[in-house]
This record gives structure tokens, sequence and C-alpha cells, in this order.
């Protein structure tokens, strides 16, 4: 499996891959330059996406195909976007979840209250209503991951 920045020309299958996994597209096009994929020979099967709003980012749209998923790779794929995030010098992670809360804290996630998010990141298509309300806030301080888990 191969994780590599994201070519204009996937954006089709990974918009594909994001509503077979029921996770907004509002957004992708703006943001598509800072998004991850996972390649199996020519096929993506998976990516992560991250939107960087000055210190901040957004991580979102961490999504596997169906014949990926349980393979390792939304960790693998959430890691690889954690470490970009972190050479781009983000100091803090956000994201919205309404199916996955127990998957981010590995990560050093913690759910937060959505007025802790900072107005940058709350303007993002996610948090304008692409993600419903219902959705919970997440944040992990990029200092305070251990460096093993974004490896």
């Amino acid at each position: 499996m191969l994780l590599r920045p994201a070519r204009d020309g996937d954006r089709a299958h990974v918009e594909a891959i994001l509503r077979h996994a029921d996770l907004p597209t509002d957004g992708v096009a703006e943001h598509f330059g800072t998004f991850i994929v996972a390649e199996a020979g020519a096929r993506v099967v998976g990516v992560a996406g991250l939107e960087v709003h000055g210190p901040d980012a957004l991580l979102r749209s961490v999504a596997v195909a169906p014949e990926a998923r349980g393979t390792g790779l939304g960790s693998a794929l959430t890691r690889r976007a954690l470490a970009d995030a972190r050479s781009r010098g983000v100091a803090v992670v956000y994201l919205l979840t309404t199916t996955a809360e127990s998957f981010f804290p590995r990560f050093g996630f913690e759910p937060i209250a959505r007025s802790l998010v900072p107005p940058r990141v709350q303007g993002s298509r996610e948090f304008q209503g692409a993600c419903p309300s219902s959705a919970v806030a997440m944040r992990a301080t990029l200092g305070g991951i251990a460096e093993e888990s974004v490896r």
C-alpha cells in the first residue's frame, strides 16, 4: 500500500469513497492539495484530508474503501495526515465525527465543546453544515502526541 499526496486525477475516486462512507464532499475541491491517498496497485482505496487554517488544521475525510477496511489503513492515513500537519507547522488539529469517536483518541484526540474550536476552523465547510450539528468535535495538540503515534 502506497500513501502519497492526492493528485487532481484522484478526486473522483476520493469523492466516491467519501460518498460510500457517508462523509461530506463539500470543501474537498478547495483543500484537495493537502489530501493524502492510499493506493493499492493503480487504485485509490483510502483517503485522509487536512485543511490548514493558520496554526490549526481540520482533519477530515478519513475513509477507506470497503475492500481495504480492517487492514490498519485508516490508522496509517491518520498518522500520515498528522505528520503532514506537524511538518506544516500546525500546532492543533481538530475534527468532527459522527461515527468514529472511539477511533481517534489513540492519536491524541479528545472530545471538546464546539465553542472551543477557533473561529478560523469553525468557518470551514464541515463546521458550517457539511457535518451535522450532532457531530462530536475533537482536538489533538501535536506537541502532545507521542512521536511514535505519527510515524
